[in-house]
């Protein structure tokens, strides 16, 4: 290429028609993978920086990228188009990338004040029975967390006393160097990016203007909810810094197991048990359910592994459309000690009814033989 420059579209890893956001998407990646601030004394990373920094300035330039498409680097002036109005953050393409940027390598945005931290956010792990799972609850929890240090009013400074404004940084937090063409910002060294420092800590919360304590919580649990869902109660988290606004608590809820019923989706799953008389003649039987007892009716020459469906006995929906199904699962039960009385009874049944043949029984036998004939 002219002048020894490498085709923009190479240095940025796209092809030549790619969209805006990809073009954006791929500069802000190889941006921060080669920023100087994460790769000091490199000069080689700093060049490729400076590299790729020229192709998005073009590149993200829709009248620029339209002439180098055309004529290459020489329609450019052969200076590649870039120049130190590029990084004029007002109105440019890098206003809102660098901003980006700039917050995954300090830890914030590039104009975030030390001041008016936001608080962490909270995890409280809640469990509930089976029952409160399907129709929800309303409950109260204690949430430990840091509340205002009274002793101070949250200000960290001992009573009578009140934090200086940082010299060094006047208060913003943060100081400002140059770096070849960039101005960047950091973290004030004197003050840890608070903005102020406390010459006299308050005893009390030795200067974190917090203390602990727990806060209790009501919540309102929704019907249908299951093991590994999560509440989210805005600001109920720790409280922020010196003004900054609290965290989020999130509630992560654990399903207790139900001595009878399982889940499976919206439905519940109940295994019932009934006699080899009651399967064969057919009955009426009682079964549990989550809004009670119910009375469904068995027919006659029932198989183990029989699903009754019982519509709408399941669990709510989440979104509230409906409920499941319970699935009542019969299993016919084989006795297992018998009279004598007994076994002459089904001794007389086999031989009234032949043994052999039993359709299922039959059914099977005779593919067998014809497996191996």
């Amino acid at each position: 290429m002219a002048n020894g420059k490498r085709d923009y579209y190479e240095v940025l890893g796209v092809n030549r028609n790619a969209g805006e956001t990809e073009i954006k998407k791929a500069y802000r990646r190889l941006a921060l993978q080669y920023h100087p601030d994460k790769n000091p004394g490199d000069k080689q990373a700093e060049e490729h920086f400076k590299e790729l920094t020229e192709a998005y300035a073009v590149l993200s330039d829709a009248q620029k990228r339209a002439t180098y498409d055309q004529f290459g680097h020489a329609g450019l002036g052969g200076g590649g188009g870039f120049s130190s109005e590029g990084f004029g953050f007002g109105g440019s393409p890098f206003e809102d990338i660098f901003g980006d940027i700039f917050g995954d390598i300090f830890g914030g945005g590039g104009s975030r004040r030390g001041r008016g931290r936001r608080g962490d956010d909270l995890r409280y792990n809640l469990s509930i029975s089976f029952e409160e799972a399907a129709f929800g609850l309303e409950t109260k929890v204690q949430i430990p967390r840091h509340q205002t240090c009274e002793a101070c009013g949250g200000s960290g400074a001992k009573k009578g006393t009140s934090p200086k404004t940082c010299s060094t940084c006047q208060g913003a937090g943060q100081v400002r160097y140059q770096q070849g063409f960039f101005s960047l910002t950091r973290p004030c060294p004197t003050c840890g990016g608070e903005g102020r420092i406390i010459e006299s800590p308050c005893p009390e919360c030795r200067g974190t203007g917090k203390t602990k304590g727990k806060k209790t919580i009501s919540l309102k649990i929704p019907p249908g909810v299951e093991t590994g869902s999560r509440l989210k109660l805005s600001a109920e988290g720790e409280i922020g810094s010196q003004g900054g606004p609290p965290g989020d608590l999130y509630v992560v809820i654990t399903v207790k197991d139900h001595p009878i019923f399982k889940r499976e989706g919206q439905d519940v799953i109940c295994e019932t048990p009934i006699s080899f008389v009651q399967a064969a003649l057919g009955c009426e039987i009682e079964v549990p359910t989550l809004d009670g007892k119910l009375k469904i009716k068995v027919p006659a020459g029932t198989q183990s592994g029989k699903v009754l469906n019982l519509s709408g006995k399941g669990i709510p929906s989440l979104q509230g459309y409906g409920r499941g199904d319970q699935l009542v699962v019969l299993r016919v039960e084989t006795p297992t000690k018998l009279s004598a009385r007994q076994k002459e009874l089904l001794e007389e049944f086999a031989r009234e009814s032949g043994e052999d043949m039993h359709p299922m029984g039959k059914s099977f036998f005779d593919k067998v033989k014809n497996l191996f004939d």
